[in-house]
Parts: C-alpha cells; sequence; structure tokens
C-alpha cells in the first residue's frame, strides 16, 4: 500500500498538470518503478552481498582460530613431552645426588639443542635449582614459589603452561634470552594508552615434570621452556598450516600474532617496509573484549597498517590469569575486491534487466497508447455527431473490450437516435394534432353550447307543464340527462383546452381538504364509506391555488368513493410535511377494486375511463395531473386490484414550512 501511494502521488505531482501523451506518462511511470525498483534490489543485494561474505571470512578466520589454537596447543605438548623425557633420564638421579660430570651437561645440552628448548633446568625436591643447563653457574636459587613448579612437587604430576618469566630469572639463565624478551614500544594507530614504553619480562611455553628415584619417590623437578618472544615458529607454521602461504596483490593474505599483554612478540605481520611488526601493541577496543573483558573478539580490527577480519582469544597461565593473546587475520582487502567485483557484476545484471523492461514498456506503451488514441479520436468523432464510426478490435484484452463496447454503444446510440427522430416526429404530430383538436374542441363547444342551453331549457319546461303525458315526460326526463351529459363533457373540453396559469397563495393544505370533505360527504355515495382524516399536526402550508388544489382533491375523493360505491370501504385521507423533500405529501387511499395493470399506464390520459356510461367523461385525472405539473408538483399511484388503491400528491412546502424548518 505504501509503494502503490508512493506512486500514486509521484503520479499526481509530476504528471497530472502536465499535458503528456498517454505513451511518454505510461513510459515515465515504467521508468519511475524500474529506477525505484533497480535502486531499492541494488541496496539489498549489496546490503546482502556484504554480509554474506563478511560472515564466509568470519566463518573462515574462526575456524583458522581454531587451528591456530591446536598448532600452539601441540607445541606446549611438545616442552612437556620434552620435559618429561629429560626426568625419566637415570643420570638426573646422580645429579641430584651430586654427581653431575662434563658428559651429563654436554648430554643434556645437545637434548636442549635437538628439541629447540630454550632453557632446561633441575631443581631438588625443595625448588632449589641444582643445574641451569644454559647456565651451571647459576644454581643454588629457589623456585619453589613458582606456579608450575609448585604443583608438581604438591602433585607429583607433570604440568605444563605459558608463564611469564621475569627479567632476572631470564639473565639466570642466559643474558641472551634476556635480550631477546626485551621490546621497546613502538607506536601504533589505535592502540591504548599506556605509560610504559619498554617490555622486559618474556612469556614462555614452559613443563615442569618429576624426578623419581629407584623407590619412587620425588628427589626433584625437571622443567623446559620455549621463549616465545622473537620466537616465529608457531606463527609461520600458523601461515604454512592455515593459509599455505597464500600471497594477495604482493600481501600475505593471512597473518598471525603472540601477543604478551598487548605487545606484538611473535608475528608474521609486516610494517611498511617489510620488517616484522614486533614491538607494535594491539588496538585499543580489540584489548578491552579479549583482556578486560576476557571474551574472543571475531570481526573487522585494524591491524598495525590495514585492516583484516581477524579473530582474538585469549592466553591464560596457569591461575587462569589473561597474560596473553592469540590472534589470526585474513586481508580485508581481497573481500573488499570480492564484495566490488560481485557488485559490478549485480549492477551490470540489474543494468542490462532495467534497459530490456524498459524496452518492453515502450513497446507496452506504444501499443496502448495507439489503442487509446484510435477510441480517442473515435470518441471525438461519435461526440461531433458520427454514429457510424467504429474501432478496430487490435487485441485480446481489456482494450479488445472496450473496442467492441464502444462499437456496441455507437450501434445502440444510432439505434436510439433512429427510435428518437421516430418518437419525436410521431410526439410532433400528436402535439399538432391535440392542438388542433383542442382548438376545434374549444370552437365546436362553444358553438355547441348555446343549442344544448335551449334544449335543457324547454326540456325542463315540458317536465314542468301538466299536460304533459307520462311517455312524453319520460321522454323528456331522458332528453334533459343526455343534454346535461353533453354540456358536462362540453365543459370539460373547454377546461382541458384552456390554459389557465394557476393564481399561487400560501394555504393550509389541512384546511382545503377538510372543505373538500365537508362538500362531498353527505353525497349518496358516501353513505356506505367510512372517512378516516389523519392530517399531520404541524398543519402544512404549500403555495399553491385554492381553487384548482381544491378541485384536484374533489376529483381524487369522488373517484375513490366511485371504486368502493358498491359495498362501501374506507376513504383514508393523509398529510405529512416531508423536511428531507421539502414538499407536503397528500395521500387517498380507497378499499375499492383497484386499477389493473394494464389500465396504469392509461390513467391520467384524456377520455380514459372505466365507469359505466353516464357516469364520467375521463377527464378528470387528466386536468388534474395538468394542474399538479403547474404547481410543480407530483403524483403517484399504487394499486393492488381487489385491494384498493393509493393516490400521493406533493406539492412544495411554502415559505412558511421553510421557516419552520430552518428553526
Amino acid at each position: 500500500n505504501r509503494v502503490r501511494n508512493f506512486f500514486y502521488k509521484l503520479e499526481s505531482a509530476l504528471l497530472q498538470n502536465i499535458r503528456l501523451p498517454i505513451a511518454a506518462k505510461l513510459i515515465l511511470t515504467f521508468l519511475a518503478i524500474i529506477v525505484f525498483s533497480s535502486l531499492v534490489f541494488t541496496l539489498l543485494g549489496a546490503q546482502i552481498i556484504s554480509n554474506l561474505i563478511t560472515l564466509e571470512a568470519q566463518d573462515r578466520v574462526r575456524n583458522d582460530l581454531n587451528t591456530a589454537r591446536m598448532i600452539y596447543a601441540n607445541n606446549l605438548q611438545h616442552v612437556q613431552q620434552t620435559a618429561e623425557f629429560t626426568a625419566a633420564r637415570t643420570f638426573l638421579v646422580d645429579i641430584l645426588k651430586g654427581g653431575l660430570t662434563e658428559e651429563h651437561l654436554a648430554e643434556l645440552r645437545r637434548f636442549k639443542t635437538d628439541e629447540e628448548l630454550d632453557f632446561l633446568t633441575v631443581t631438588d625436591a625443595r625448588g632449589t635449582v641444582v643445574l641451569r643447563v644454559n647456565n651451571p653457574q647459576a644454581a643454588g636459587d629457589d623456585q619453589s614459589a613458582q606456579d608450575l613448579i609448585a604443583a608438581v612437587l604438591r602433585a607429583a604430576q607433570p604440568v605444563s603452561r605459558t608463564v611469564i618469566l621475569p627479567a632476572d630469572e631470564l639473565r639466570r639463565e642466559s643474558e641472551a634470552l634476556a635480550g631477546q624478551a626485551y621490546f621497546k614500544f613502538i607506536d601504533t594507530p589505535l592502540a591504548r594508552p599506556r605509560a610504559e614504553t619498554e617490555q622486559t619480562s618474556g612469556m614462555a611455553l614452559m613443563s615442569a615434570a618429576p624426578v623419581f628415584d629407584k623407590d619412587e619417590n620425588l628427589i626433584g623437578v625437571v622443567y623446559a621452556g620455549v621463549l616465545l618472544n622473537r620466537n616465529y615458529k608457531i606463527v609461520d607454521e600458523v601461515k604454512r598450516t592455515v593459509f599455505q602461504d597464500e600471497v594477495y596483490k604482493n600481501r600475505d593474505i593471512g597473518t598471525a600474532t603472540i601477543f604478551q599483554d598487548d605487545v606484538r612478540i611473535s608475528t608474521n605481520v609486516h610494517n611498511l617496509d617489510g620488517s616484522r611488526a614486533i614491538g607494535t601493541r594491539i588496538a585499543a577496543d580489540v584489548y578491552e573484549t579479549v583482556v578486560l573483558k576476557g571474551e574472543m573478539y571475531l570481526g573487522r580490527a585494524y591491524v598495525v597498517n590495514d585492516w583484516y577480519i581477524a579473530a582474538y582469544e585469549p592466553i591464560r597461565d596457569y591461575k587462569g590469569e589473561i597474560i596473553g593473546i592469540l590472534y589470526v587475520g585474513i586481508l580485508e582487502q581481497k573481500y573488499t575486491d570480492i564484495k566490488n567485483r560481485t557488485m559490478q557484476v549485480f549492477l551490470a545484471i540489474t543494468l542490462a534487466v532495467s534497459l530490456f523492461s524498459i524496452a518492453i514498456a515502450m513497446y507496452i506503451s506504444r501499443r496502448i497508447s495507439m489503442t487509446a488514441g484510435a477510441l480517442a479520436k473515435a470518441s471525438k468523432q461519435l461526440a461531433d455527431g458520427n454514429l457510424d464510426v467504429k474501432v478496430e478490435r487490435s487485441s485480446n484484452d481489456e482494450f479488445g473490450d472496450l473496442a467492441d463496447t464502444f462499437n456496441f454503444m455507437t450501434r445502440a446510440l444510432r439505434e436510439r437516435d433512429e427510435k428518437l427522430k421516430e418518437f419525436a416526429k410521431k410526439k410532433i404530430m400528436e402535439s399538432e394534432r391535440l392542438a388542433l383538436i383542442g382548438q376545434l374542441s374549444a370552437n365546436v363547444a362553444h358553438e355547441l353550447n348555446n343549442p344544448l342551453q335551449g334544449i335543457v331549457t324547454y326540456s325542463n319546461l315540458l317536465l314542468e307543464g301538466e299536460s304533459c303525458s307520462e311517455e312524453s315526460r319520460s321522454n323528456a326526463h331522458k332528453i334533459v340527462v343526455q343534454a346535461n351529459r353533453c354540456r358536462d363533457i362540453i365543459r370539460g373540453l373547454l377546461d382541458f383546452s384552456r390554459h389557465k396559469n394557476p393564481d399561487k397563495t400560501l394555504c393550509s393544505v389541512n384546511t382545503l381538504l377538510r372543505g373538500c370533505v365537508s362538500l362531498v360527504e353527505r353525497q349518496t355515495i358516501f353513505h356506505n364509506i367510512k372517512i378516516v382524516m389523519r392530517l399531520d399536526e404541524q398543519d402544512p402550508v404549500a403555495f399553491i391555488d385554492p381553487s384548482q388544489v381544491e378541485r384536484v382533491f374533489l376529483n381524487l375523493i369522488i373517484n375513490a368513493a366511485d371504486a368502493m360505491q358498491e359495498g362501501g370501504g374506507r376513504l383514508t385521507l393523509t398529510t405529512f410535511l416531508n423536511r428531507e423533500r421539502d414538499c407536503v405529501e397528500i395521500t387517498v387511499q380507497d378499499t375499492g377494486h383497484g386499477i389493473s395493470e394494464e389500465n396504469m399506464d392509461k390513467i391520467f390520459d384524456p377520455f380514459f375511463t372505466t365507469k359505466e356510461t353516464g357516469h364520467g367523461v375521463g377527464l378528470g385525472l387528466a386536468i388534474s395531473y395538468g394542474i399538479i405539473k403547474e404547481h410543480n408538483g407530483s403524483i403517484r399511484v399504487e394499486s393492488v386490484p381487489g385491494k384498493g388503491t393509493t393516490f400521493t400528491v406533493a406539492f412544495p412546502l411554502g415559505k412558511m414550512n421553510v421557516g419552520l424548518q430552518n428553526d
């Protein structure tokens, strides 16, 4: 709905007040839809592609970190195995009992070199150093407080962990190890502020194993270790194993690093000059997550001088305290280029599809425009009066249906036009004939009125004469009746032919209706009829000619009485102030024989009557209809044969009622 409303508002704002061909509007609308859809799909596609590639890189680097952890653990296990093997040497008992020889020292030095150990030391059962292979003269110091040695003396089981060795301990082993552990910090972008400028301690893989005599008594401890500072064996092994030394744009795609606290002590991340970036420091946000919070960091990270998709996890000592970080990372540039290439392909496909869609839209728009233009041209010709115009059906769709409908409409209009012409011609002829008949009727009526008056007068004189026989009296009476009937016919013809404008005035409809009832209720035909009057209490006032409207009411009342004369019945007279239509409605309802369906359309025709001869000439309703129309009123009839008829007359309200209504 929002998209539909957007395009509707766009069309209204851009096209509604501009005179453009329908083809141009359709093309612009299609173009807006295509551009909008392409933009949305491109943005969504770019986001989806970026997310998928990023997730793929993160999954890979997470797996790479697992591999790096295994390599790190394998190296620590190797140190433990060397310590355990040394502790099992039989001559070590002689050394602990004071029997150190040059052959023993040479053997231990050869073994340390072959196993790539940085230090190998023997203590007695109290933790006092008996022999340092690197520096035999530095003996006699107490190592029982060192975590791993204390654990072995306590449990008589070998233990291996990553440890931090202070500078003085490294010097006891050798000055070379102390120098290898020393770092002067190098300024690194995004690193956390730190007051220190150098680091003297070292981080080592260390293992301690118990020494037993032949009676299985603990007589000493052997501890061995590998200093990680400036030792690139582990990180390069990770790089070879995990990343297989893959290069992207002359740069290593994958890197690994071991941190002591936040300082790189072993890494294959390079500075811009190509040297290893040892002494540089980790980004502050990564340090906070890994060291301070103790959580793994997985995501985008700035490493020395570039962005990587990286994974970091803490390295803990024997007590579980975080002393360093293990890192692997993949150069982000490769994935950025993959995203860019994918987006270029995606955009090229989108552009090609858009151009293809535009071509189709132009073709469809042109076809629609041609069909719509043909319909518009035909409609203009039809409006100019050409009813023979025709539109060819050019497609099997709504436009084809519209063309068929248009052609059907023109045929219908042509047939209706012919019928209207014929009807109008007929009505004109009838009007002329009625006008001629009316004029002739008026003249004939005027000429016949005087002789009829004489016939009626002399017939009455014959009836009053005493010498008139009974037979002559009967004949004279028939002459009077027929002469009076002729006079009524002539009077009706005169009234129907005359056009008399109503003399309107404000008049109470209730009062006028009561007066009509009082005039007829004592006549013979009303003796068996019950008259019920339901007059509106608001006494509606209409702007009418009282004498003419009284004639209408009398005509309707007498007709109702005639319809109920045989067995009597009930005549209901109702007035109602209809405020919705601003009129007063008068209802005359009888319970007579009703009007048949075939006579309903003829009751207002002149000289149409269903009464017996001598009881009407069929001009009453025709005259009433004319009076009502002269008053801008209306009359409607409802009848059920055998149950009765209802006439409803409506006249516009007078000013008094309008004022009351507004009040």
